[in-house]
């Protein structure tokens, strides 16, 4: 997808002031409205590389939660199971992780459980593929 099939698709889509660069070159570029899930406010921002739609990540925070975002956190994690199947998992002191392949795509849910910055993260992005020449 295009920035312009992007913004065809979420009309009320606007573009980032002070995008966002992660590596690969994505470019976090474009943000839509808020969006409610597992109980927290999720902002979804929209990376495109090569002029093309990457990764798609949504955000809520969850210092103000009393469990920081573990219930979300948990949900999300039903939720995935129950569209992917079972989750590759790992879990340590201040977070928690859970990842699905899809088809072309990797799904994965991120809590950060630090009080002054907890946070709840869902992320899709296009799958990328190496073969053994680029290890």
């Amino acid at each position: 997808m295009s920035a312009d099939e992007l913004q065809a698709a979420l009309p009320a889509a606007e573009r980032v002031h002070r995008p966002q660069r992660l590596t690969g070159g994505l470019l976090g570029s474009w943000r839509a409205a808020p969006v409610e899930m597992a109980g927290l406010m999720f902002e979804p921002t929209f990376f495109f590389a090569a002029s093309e739609l990457r990764r798609v990540e949504y955000v809520a925070a969850a210092q103000s939660t009393p469990d920081s975002g573990a219930s979300a956190f948990g949900q999300l994690v039903q939720w995935g199971r129950g569209v992917f199947g079972n989750e590759l998992a790992s879990r340590d002191p201040g977070s928690a992780y859970a990842a699905w392949t899809s088809g072309d795509a990797d799904v994965y849910v991120q809590q950060v459980s630090d009080p002054h910055r907890a946070s709840v993260r869902l992320v899709y992005k296009a799958r990328q593929l190496r073969d053994g020449s680029e290890l």
